[in-house]
């Protein structure tokens, strides 16, 4: 339940959107390929010429606004700029926005939005909502924390080079350490940020920095920094040497001077970056807040970066006064579902103290040992299978890439944290995976374990991601979008789909865990806007959570400890559900017996992510083509 999407292994670090994508393969039985009915004022003939060349446009585009990021192209398995990171730099920053900016002139300029078929046009107003929301988010380039307990290049950059880095030759090793050497330049950019918000007022938690310092240490504890076992980076360094040993590209010799090497850069280049970060968090800790506040009470201009967030994340115009009304009214309902479950297991007592019973229920836990995190993991993957044999029957469209659940990597590690799904390569080669925090298992309850691997891996975010990286016949840029509200909405809407799928939720506490999952986005609405709107302390904001969920209490800091460094974002996902199962209503009103739950889905996802508006407007375009046909 506590699922987290960041942006991607790279969030904050990057101001570029995340890949997302799944395959359409072409129109199947239950498609839900939109239909393009020419429009009376331009030829279909006309209309497919200016959508090809448009399409070919985008294809350019894309490629150029890649080159400003060359840990995006290894994100998506290329080796363009192997040796190279990202310029975090506020100039680059704006270099990306300019660029941005005069490619939605010069789509205007050369394209005639009226004659393009409908896919294409719903393509520029992406293309054009994306510039939009980077442009209306530069006033408050101050406001995010460079670095948190959630996010940041401090904790990105190892992950990103132990997952993400292969190293198949040589050249790559060389680019591996070019980029250990690099990352110090990246580090004192944030740095430099970082204190000039703290300027203005604006700085993080002081438990974000605790964080940040806690997992500092943890990169540049062991070998090759002291005298203990092999750190996370150092061992990964000498894998990869080994492993060109292994496949016969290197001979022993030649992988001690590479291991030399790297062992070089992190000793003089990564050592000493991470003590500059460790000596910022000791500055800024004992000026930072305890019981925090949001950012209406804490950011000179807070009001201002919350209205922004919320609608960059929710992709609607709700005020924060709305969207906690919205989230008041669903907790009231779902507490009354959990009482008919509670009726079901047949407890006596209230409400309150069916949520402690389930908490302290020792049968809804695993062993706190190593042996329990496997079968956390056994089970996880065989809830995944369960599902993987039902999909044929609710999508036409269908993932190529694989899905793997793994424990997340001891360095980033943290007890009640949020688990989360990485993508899949686009070529399939790397594939998705559904990561874990198995610490402290008793974090971990029974409960949540079907609701979680349905939302972070299928029908959840694996099923949507990797369809939308596979998709053919839109420009590759539609492949790689990513919108909160979207995509969360999906996870959600997963979580309640797959109720409708034989051999789910079978036990009733699995079906608690699916309502204590929807409750808790739901809580999410109220306290999110409670912290950032109303001025709530995290003490209140825990408060309320208790009060509603049997969610335990480490779990419930680290929620509320994440929307307070991640304002807005929290919210997208009960707005997304809700918005979805709203347009499925739409659907089976308007289309009665002829409606089809794979067309509906493939209409869902087989454009790849986008704002719930355009959304909106590619579900009313597959609801017209049903009723024609």
């Amino acid at each position: 339940m506590r699922q987290v999407r960041n942006r991607s292994p790279l969030a904050i670090a990057l101001a570029l959107v995340l890949p997302l994508g799944l395959a359409a393969c072409g129109p199947s039985p239950g498609s839900g390929a939109v239909d393009a009915s020419p429009a009376a004022e331009a030829s279909a003939e006309d209309r497919a010429a200016e959508t090809a060349r448009l399409n070919a446009w985008f294809e350019e585009k894309y490629e150029e606004q890649l080159q400003f990021s060359p840990l995006r192209l290894t994100f998506l398995g290329r080796k363009e700029l192997y040796d190279r990171i990202d310029d975090m730099s506020e100039a680059g920053i704006r270099r990306q926005l300019d660029w941005m900016e005069a490619s939605v002139a010069e789509m205007e300029a050369r394209f005639d939005y009226a004659k393009l078929e409908p896919e294409a046009q719903l393509s520029w107003d992406l293309w054009k909502k994306q510039y939009e929301r980077a442009r209306d988010g530069m006033p408050f380039l101050l406001n995010g924390y460079p670095f948190d307990q959630m996010n940041g290049f401090h904790s990105m950059a190892p992950t990103f080079l132990i997952n993400f880095h292969r190293v198949d030759e040589e050249s790559d090793y060389l680019a591996y350490v070019s980029r250990l050497r690099q990352l110090p330049e990246a580090f004192d950019v944030l740095l430099e940020r970082a204190r000039a918000a703290a300027a203005q007022g604006i700085r993080p938690p002081r438990f974000a920095w605790e964080g940040v310092a806690d997992q500092s240490r943890k990169v540049i504890s062991g070998a090759p920094f002291d005298e203990g076992a092999d750190s996370a980076l150092w061992a990964d360094a000498k894998a990869k040497a080994d492993a060109l040993v292994a496949s016969g590209r290197i001979d022993a010799a030649r992988a001690d001077e590479l291991k030399a090497q790297a062992r070089a850069a992190l000793l003089e280049e990564v050592k000493p970056a991470y003590e500059r970060i460790l000596a910022l968090a000791a500055e800024e800790i004992p000026q930072a807040a305890e019981n925090p506040t949001g950012v209406v009470r804490t950011h000179p201009n807070g009001a201002a970066y919350y209205t922004y967030q919320l609608r960059r994340n929710t992709s609607t115009a709700m005020t924060a006064d709305e969207i906690h009304e919205l989230g008041l009214s669903e907790v009231a309902r779902l507490r009354g579902e959990l009482e008919a479950v509670k009726e079901r297991i047949g407890f006596e007592g209230d409400l309150q103290a069916f949520f402690k019973h389930v908490e302290s229920d020792p049968a809804q836990r695993f062993p706190n040992t190593d042996a329990g995190r496997q079968a956390y993991i056994d089970e996880a993957t065989r809830a995944i299978d369960n599902i993987k044999q039902h999909l044929p029957k609710y999508f036409g469209l269908l993932p190529k890439a694989d899905l793997v659940v793994r424990r997340v990597e001891a360095f980033r590690e943290q007890d009640g944290a949020a688990q989360h799904y990485n993508p899949a390569s686009p070529d399939g080669s790397r594939p998705g995976v559904y990561y874990a925090h198995l610490s402290d298992m008793d974090a971990m309850p029974k409960t949540e374990l079907e609701v979680i691997a349905y939302h972070e891996g299928l029908p959840g975010h694996h099923m949507q991601i990797s369809i939308a990286q596979e998709l053919t016949g839109v420009p590759t840029f539609r492949t790689q979008v990513f919108d909160t509200a979207y995509n969360e909405g999906w996870g959600l809407y997963s979580e309640w789909l797959a109720k409708e799928m034989p051999d789910t939720y079978q036990d009733p506490y699995s079906e608690y865990g699916r309502l204590m999952s929807e409750m808790w986005r739901a809580i999410r609405l109220v306290v999110d806007t409670g912290m950032h709107a109303k001025g709530w302390t995290e003490e209140e904001a825990v408060a309320y959570f208790r009060e509603n969920s049997s969610v335990p209490d480490a779990a419930i800091r680290s929620e509320i400890r994440r929307y307070l460094v991640f304002p807005g974002q929290a919210t997208a996902y009960k707005i997304g559900m809700i918005r979805m199962q709203e347009l499925r209503r739409k659907a089976e009103g308007e289309l009665g017996d002829a409606f089809d739950i794979r067309g509906f889905h493939d209409a869902i996802l087989g454009g790849g992510a986008m704002p719930l508006d355009l959304l909106e407007q590619r579900v009313d375009r597959w609801i017209a083509s049903r009723k024609a046909a």
